[in-house]
């Protein structure tokens, strides 16, 4: 059905302390009309790229992780199983190397590196005091060029905290191993663990005291934009109408789940008190962060996200698929095979959630495809093999079409000691971002389309 009238792609819904953006809409014309960092599709329309980068600690099983055949026709591992339903928009790599995540002469502390080198390929200055010394990350040198077309730069997002200061790592500084996404070689970005404050950054523009009002009166954030809504559902097509409506719906689910976590009792850590008004379940947690993620994408909030699911070195236990035993120790099983059939569980664990987040971005329409068409998800870790601190052949995914510029759904091997920041120049020239250096990288990789 046509449009009843044009509105522009900023439109947003406004309230008490509150904009909402809102998803393309048929009503703001052909997405050609409103994409700005953009690439070009295989069908030649113009689509919006967005970038996300999923983290997860200690390593993998590497011989239940890698498919054993190499292109197209590859079949799923044990750990990939998951991915099944979105196999067709998923990139395996195989044989990227972090190398500024090895000591290089700077001895133990290789979690620390892991994650600090994982998107800078910067050699992180081993020091527990505040003369940290890293590199500029993948996801901010993206912002740094495209973060003014959106409302936010970039949303930094984990499950664990970290801490800032102390020695958490054979002489690092505990922001090492805590943090993905670096400003510049010295402003480590922290990242936002509690699912409800996240929500107010992505959808409030006026701080605390709107915001205490609406916790007070226990409203939704959709009641202080109701006659903005109402006045724009009269005007826009049944289509539009329609879309609106499950947007909305979302957003009220995303808030009573919020709601709900914040009647249990704090999660109990073994290694710090837990933050407060988080879910009690780590994966309600963890998906709630997934599903802010979608929204962000889905209102053109922002284009860039880091997502950590844990920090590096985590002891985590996993309770709920029967493992007590804390993560990093499991981790160095020594051959053992109940440690590793623990850890394989672990994998798996964290591989149906990534299935979670691509399988929701695959069923939310946009233009002439979906979310996950016009973005590029990375999954991945700076340790391959956890139990010898392995930084080569590191377990990484690159899922999405990224607007067209991905050949997807096929198992790539490249050539042993190929730098992983040679994948993000790759990704950051579909962001329409033109770097001919980033931390150790040699060059853009090749066979990517």
């Amino acid at each position: 059905m046509k449009s009843k009238i044009q509105l522009s792609r900023r439109t947003f819904l406004r309230g008490l302390g509150v904009s909402i953006a809102l998803p393309w809409l048929e009503s703001m014309g052909p997405l050609t009309n409103w994409a700005s960092a953009a690439t070009k599709g295989a069908t030649g329309h113009v689509t919006p790229n967005r970038m996300a980068f999923l983290y997860v600690p200690n390593g993998k099983i590497m011989e239940n992780w890698t498919p054993t055949q190499v292109g197209a026709n590859f079949e799923l591992t044990d750990i990939l199983k998951p991915l099944a339903n979105v196999k067709e928009k998923t990139l395996v790599l195989s044989g990227l190397t972090a190398d500024k995540a090895r000591a290089n002469g700077d001895g133990g502390g290789d979690h620390a590196r892991a994650m600090a080198a994982f998107l800078t390929g910067a050699q992180p200055r081993k020091t527990s005091g505040t003369d940290i010394h890293a590199g500029i990350s993948v996801d901010q040198a993206a912002a740094s060029h495209i973060g003014n077309q959106t409302r936010l730069p970039s949303l930094e997002l984990g499950i664990e905290p970290g801490y800032r200061a102390g020695n958490c790592d054979s002489g690092y500084s505990c922001v090492y191993s805590a943090t993905m996404a670096w400003k510049s070689a010295t402003q480590p970005l922290p990242k936002e663990v509690n699912p409800k404050l996240a929500f107010e950054r992505l959808f409030s523009t006026e701080p605390n005291a709107e915001n205490t009002q609406r916790d007070e009166e226990r409203k939704s954030i959709l009641d202080f934009v109701q006659e903005d809504s109402k006045d724009i559902l009269r005007q826009v097509s049944g289509n539009d109408a329609r879309k609106l409506d499950e947007y909305f719906t979302a957003i009220r689910d995303i808030e009573q789940r919020i709601e709900a976590a914040e009647k249990f009792p704090p999660i109990e850590h073994i290694e710090y008190a837990a933050p407060e008004k988080i879910p009690s379940d780590f994966e309600e947690h963890v998906r709630l962060m997934l599903d802010l993620i979608v929204l962000a994408f889905q209102t053109d909030v922002t284009r860039i996200v880091t997502f950590t699911l844990a920090n590096e070195g985590s002891n985590k236990t996993y309770p709920n698929i029967n493992v007590t035993q804390g993560h990093h120790n499991l981790s160095h099983h020594g051959g053992d095979k109940a440690k590793i059939e623990k850890i394989h569980r672990i994998n798996i664990f964290h591989m149906h959630q990534l299935a979670y987040l691509l399988e929701k971005l695959d069923a939310t329409p946009e233009g002439d495809g979906s979310l996950l068409d016009h973005s590029m998800i990375l999954y991945g870790s700076g340790n391959s093999d956890g139990n010898r601190h392995s930084h080569h052949d590191l377990p990484i995914i690159l899922a999405g079409q990224g607007g067209g510029t991905l050949k997807s759904g096929r198992h790539l091997q490249y050539p042993k000691e190929t730098p992983l920041n040679n994948l993000w120049l790759a990704m950051l020239n579909r962001m329409n971002v033109d770097m001919k250096q980033l931390g150790d990288s040699t060059g853009i990789l090749e066979g990517l389309s």
